[in-house]
């Protein structure tokens, strides 16, 4: 099995897919200049009448659940805040890009966005227990989203392999992520990776994406994400809440948990919470259509 070679056969895959608009790659750098107000953001996304129409059906949606609708653009980015609006623009073009039936031969597409809302979702309630700062709920959100993004590009390209990737998790009872290694010579977050990279995520949604299934090795600035990350796609799994090839998930470690303030009573008390925001999350899988 030759991982170097696949991994070149998903690095084409990944080089091919279609390129993030060029407005939202201008949210992006705009979001990351310290210097940036809501007037610029508004002058890039007013161009755009796709992405400007976005950030409208967002806000105005029962995700938000506002008391009032909101019509101004310049209101929108300022009630989101402008790390919020970049998440929101990037996620809606990822999954655009990402959202075909085509990608998708081995796994079920409707299990694997509803586990991937789940997760999302679930992140973000996470975030919200521990009293993250509420500009940074949505990133919590996106990368919980975009976690399991390698799993497409192995499906597209190593569709065969992937259900056997699936059965040899089925059969040792193992996490998939070894399945993948055994079967294919490498699994979804390194192919995540080079999604991530290819794109420019930011490092903290790059960081969960890579390093949820081994947070134990992870040293860097983003634990609470990648802990938060980890930690909801153990409770998507374990409480089988959409489908992503994961019957055998690992343990949570004592170590997460802690460090989240949240033991397994308290993601019992979250399952019918969770499922009512999976419903009002469903509007980004609608903006990508």
């Amino acid at each position: 099995m030759n991982k170097e070679k696949h991994l070149k056969q998903i690095a084409a895959y990944i080089h091919k897919m279609p390129s993030l608009p060029t407005s939202v790659t201008k949210v992006v750098e705009i979001c990351n200049d310290p210097n940036t107000s809501p007037a610029d953001l508004n002058k890039v996304i007013s161009i755009d009448p796709v992405l400007m129409g976005n950030v409208m059906k967002l806000i105005n949606s029962a995700y938000y659940g506002l008391s009032q609708q909101v019509t101004s653009l310049v209101r929108a980015i300022i009630m989101l805040g402008l790390n919020t609006v970049k998440n929101l623009s990037l996620s809606t073009a990822i999954l655009g890009n990402l959202s075909s039936k085509k990608n998708f031969q081995a796994i079920n597409m409707e299990g694997f966005w509803r586990h991937s809302l789940c997760v999302g979702v679930t992140a973000k309630l996470i975030a919200r227990h521990m009293h993250i700062d509420t500009k940074s709920l949505e990133s919590y959100f996106i990368a919980g989203l975009l976690h399991d993004i390698g799993k497409i590009p192995l499906n597209n390209q190593f569709a065969q392999e992937y259900i056997t990737a699936m059965s040899f998790s089925d059969r040792d009872q193992q996490p998939l992520y070894k399945g993948e290694t055994a079967a294919i010579g490498i699994n979804h977050t390194e192919a995540g990776q080079l999604v991530a990279h290819a794109w420019k995520l930011g490092d903290e949604i790059k960081d969960a994406i890579i390093y949820h299934h081994s947070v134990e090795s992870y040293e860097g600035e983003n634990k609470n994400i990648v802990f938060a990350v980890s930690a909801a796609n153990f409770f998507s799994n374990y409480f089988e809440i959409g489908f992503s090839g994961d019957r055998y998930p690992e343990k949570l470690s004592e170590i997460i948990l802690n460090s989240l303030s949240i033991d397994m009573d308290w993601f019992d008390d979250i399952e019918d919470t969770v499922n009512e925001e999976i419903e009002k999350a469903r509007i980004f899988l609608k903006l990508s259509k």
